[in-house]
């Protein structure tokens, strides 16, 4: 077999279905080995959203997810995404063309040296050969997948691809496990002596699938429960222990419970999103997690790494006597923070849009968020079905991702309907990607909140008492025409128009951007300085 051969023999027999990116000369015999071998190339308008798809398909699936890039600035651009992958914990291969070997370390056209670039990005890095494709793959498919899953890079020199291979093509599955950590440490800390903690879920629980472990637990131990955004569904919204999400909109309101608290359990807790120190009183922390995570000397810290369903057993194990928490205190601090969300009602702003969106959806669809003030607002009002129904970046963060994420969505849930929610900056860094979701016939909605403006950074500018600067996109409407790229556009202006719009998208065979004008004053009344 050839490079290029073996390299898709081993991709398809790790069940991998789609490579994202965008081709140059040297990936030709490469798109021609995948076609045979059945997986789809996914071409993209830019490097950087094939890395998103990337991820977000390693996030859904658990095999990581492919993307591709040529030399130079095809690889600088895609390494935008694949920092997705690293700081939001999906396993994912990033291949790039590279420089034959005569000419590493020449000066040539878009030569830079790829391995340096990604090595801060990824878990590790790798230049292919012919005598290592298997070594390779198999190392790098291991590695993306342990804890915490992230990228890997491997670099493929341009001359090598109808070279035939010494090695023959491993055709084993990829196993898709949820993570899974044998044993679990012990734990020297006298639980009795607490009388108030709260529990702190985050995306390492989400993504460790402990749901049924965590009812269970609350049922012999109730005690108020915060969550990190990413951690959206390990919950429902609805449990008398659930207070709210850390970080997002209104969140300062749970400060009147975790300011109570006498001990902070983490489980699954990654800092990533929100660091304990920057919201936690000054009490003992025990975390939970599948590894060591680095905290600052200024906290008490017992650290329990394994299973996170075995540390919550043991937790359990150890706590004999009923904690002092009234849960009338979680319902109260809910009940307020409704309050001020339905406060929200009277205009036709961000609040009116998602919960409208929330009636009309099926609770199985799929909704994306870009980065920005709408996501804070996302966060703590969405009703979330499963983990897995609610697609957001809030480790990397980076703006331009709803869209692309919508796409890698759709392509693995065709029957589902897909929403993406965006503010209008976001939307525009990648507007290119409607182009790839008219392309491959995806009926997905776009959302745009459209408030003609970076609305969080123009918050931001507000809280520091600095004149708004640099942040207004545009006057009037944005798309200011029926279709862009030749997707068709409808506006609402108002709840009833939001409506209609809505059903079109859901019904619609196509993609459809629904430009929602609304009014930003939401923003201003919920989000506070974090």
């Amino acid at each position: 077999m050839t490079v290029a051969e073996c390299l898709a023999k081993e991709l398809s027999g790790r069940g991998v279905k789609h490579v994202f990116g965008i081709p140059g000369g040297p990936s030709i015999p490469y798109i021609e080995a995948f076609k045979k071998q059945g997986i789809e190339f996914i071409l993209t308008s830019n490097e950087a959203s094939a890395g998103v798809m990337a991820e977000v398909t390693g996030r859904l699936t658990g095999i990581p997810g492919i993307c591709h890039a040529t030399f130079g600035p095809g690889a600088v651009n895609l390494a935008s995404g694949v920092g997705g992958a690293l700081l939001d914990r999906s396993p994912l291969i990033a291949f790039t063309s590279e420089v034959p070997d005569k000419m590493v370390g020449r000066t040539t056209q878009m030569n830079i040296n790829h391995q340096e670039l990604f090595r801060p990005l990824t878990k590790q890095t790798y230049r292919l050969s012919p005598d290592n494709i298997s070594s390779v793959l198999t190392e790098a498919f291991s590695l993306a997948c342990e804890e915490y899953p992230g990228p890997v890079h491997i670099g493929l020199p341009s001359d090598i691809a109808d070279t035939e291979t010494g090695e023959p093509a491993r055709l084993q599955q990829f196993p898709r496990e949820p993570v899974s950590v044998a044993g679990v440490g012990k734990l020297e800390l006298d639980l009795n002596s607490f009388r108030k903690p709260v529990l702190a879920i985050g995306l390492t629980a989400r993504r460790a699938g402990i749901r049924e472990a965590l009812l269970q637990f609350l049922d012999q131990h109730p005690m108020p429960v915060l969550i990190t955004p990413m951690a959206k569904g390990i919950i429902p919204e609805d449990h008398p222990c659930y207070a709210g999400v850390l970080f997002h909109a209104l969140s300062g309101r749970l400060a009147e419970l975790h300011d109570q608290a006498d001990l902070v359990i983490g489980c699954g807790y990654d800092p990533v999103e929100v660091n304990f120190e920057n919201w936690m009183p000054d009490v003992p922390l025990v975390s939970i997690n599948t590894i060591s995570i680095d905290m600052p000397d200024s906290l008490v810290v017992t650290q329990v790494t394994g299973g996170l369903i075995e540390g919550l057993e043991l937790i359990s194990e150890l706590i004999k006597k009923t904690f002092l928490w009234e849960l009338s205190d979680v319902s109260r601090v809910r009940s307020d923070m409704d309050s001020d969300i339905a406060s929200c009602n009277s205009r036709f702003g961000a609040v009116s849009v998602l919960q409208t969106l929330m009636e009309e959806l099926s609770p199985e669809s799929i909704v994306t968020s870009d980065v920005g003030s709408h996501l804070h607002l996302l966060g703590q009002i969405w009703k979330t079905k499963e983990p897995e129904n609610l697609i957001m970046t809030n480790g990397w963060s980076s703006m331009g991702f709803g869209l692309p994420a919508a796409i890698a969505a759709q392509l693995h849930n065709p029957g589902l309907p897909v929403v993406c929610i965006t503010g209008d900056g976001g939307f525009l860094m990648a507007l290119g990607e409607l182009i790839t979701a008219r392309r491959y016939k995806l009926p997905l909605t776009v959302i745009v909140m459209a408030d003609r403006e970076l609305n969080l950074i123009k918050l931001k500018q507000n809280w520091k008492g600095v004149r708004p600067a640099a942040t207004d996109l545009y006057e009037g409407e944005l798309f200011q025409a029926d279709r862009i790229l030749g997707v068709s556009i409808t506006r609402a202006e108002n709840l009833n128009q939001m409506k209609d719009a809505i059903k079109k998208g859901i019904t619609c065979r196509e993609p459809l951007v629904i430009e929602a004008l609304i009014d930003p004053s939401d923003y201003t009344q919920l989000i506070s300085p974090q």
